[in-house]
């Protein structure tokens, strides 16, 4: 016999997920028979879709030994801290990601990925133990792609982190500002509305119009800080969060973003790149402000998170707009 305690990160998670996270490597049917027949939740028998709650104790009837090599698993890879903070309390940490890092690993990088240096950092404090925390690690909210710097939203514990999920999925917490330096003389703000598509094989998208049957809404608004001739300083709000927003949207109305490969202009970008030797995207997440909190972290609300561009970028910014 086995018993288990539900932690305050464990709560408000489905019994049959969470002893699928728990018991990593137990076949699904064996986790699903263990429920049937074989655990009580409180003294009692539950179904697989129970809502845990903190102090619950589920007894489990197996030997030690098979619960331990259905539990066995691999701790995080430690990774060496590269990126700077920007804000931390207790709940949530805006990490600045640096160029060329992925927000999350995948097939190509396992490691040294930002959110694998958020963990390795948070339990060089003694704020996360993957030992004792088996269906829970710290996670970002939201994601920038590889060459896109600044900030990214990590929930700390499981509370924190669905709220910081829900926050900025719903409109009217979260506003997400970048900075970025585009093709073109632009005078008046640009409020781009349009549709897109997902190209999976080429890892682009497609801008279609809001009449078009299909595709996810997409919404940016571009706001010009300062223009020169051929280049425009713009703040961007996402109102939506699509892959490449910015980039697309931007480039679709004529003024591509300097250094982008992939939805950019060709002719600029030679000339960006010979002088300043910028051969990605000038995209970088530069400032998050909470209009209003919730839950847990309803103490946010008024608060404003910033990031500094990254040297090679200001520099680049204070020689096209000189003063």
């Amino acid at each position: 016999m086995v018993k288990i305690t539900v932690g305050k990160n464990e709560d408000k998670q489905r019994l049959d997920r969470f002893l699928r996270k728990y018991m990593k490597n137990a076949p699904l049917s064996r986790i699903y028979k263990i429920i049937r027949k074989d655990a009580k939740i409180n003294g009692r028998r539950a179904k697989e879709d129970y809502v845990l709650a903190c102090g619950d104790e589920i007894v489990i009837y197996m030997s030690e030994e098979e619960f331990a090599s259905c539990c066995a698993g691999k701790e995080p890879p430690r990774s060496r801290r590269q990126f700077k903070i920007a804000y931390e309390d207790e709940n949530i940490l805006a990490a600045e990601k640096p160029f060329g890092m992925l927000t999350h690993g995948d097939r190509t990088e396992k490691k040294n990925h930002l959110a694998n240096q958020v963990v390795s950092y948070l339990i060089e404090k003694g704020e996360y133990n993957p030992r004792t925390e088996r269906t829970f690690t710290p996670a970002p909210a939201n994601r920038l792609d590889r060459n896109t710097t600044g900030l990214v939203l990590f929930g700390k514990n499981s509370e924190a982190l669905r709220e910081l999920n829900r926050m900025i999925r719903e409109r009217g917490y979260v506003s997400k500002y970048y900075i970025t330096i585009a093709k073109g003389n632009v005078s008046r703000p640009l409020v781009l509305k349009d549709k897109m598509e997902k190209d999976s094989m080429t890892n682009t998208v497609r801008i279609k119009g809001t009449g078009e049957e299909g595709g996810k809404l997409m919404e940016t608004i571009a706001r010009p800080i300062a223009a020169v001739p051929g280049y425009t300083l713009f703040e961007v709000e996402l109102i939506t969060g699509r892959t490449h927003q910015i980039r697309a949207h931007l480039a679709k109305a004529g003024h591509p973003i300097i250094g982008d490969t992939k939805y950019g202009n060709q002719q600029t970008n030679r000339i960006i790149e010979r002088k300043y030797g910028l051969s990605t995207q000038f995209l970088h997440a530069y400032r998050l402000y909470f209009e209003r909190g919730s839950g847990i972290l309803s103490y946010l609300a008024g608060t404003e998170i910033k990031c500094r561009l990254p040297g090679n970028l200001q520099k680049i910014k204070e020689d096209i707009f000189k003063e």
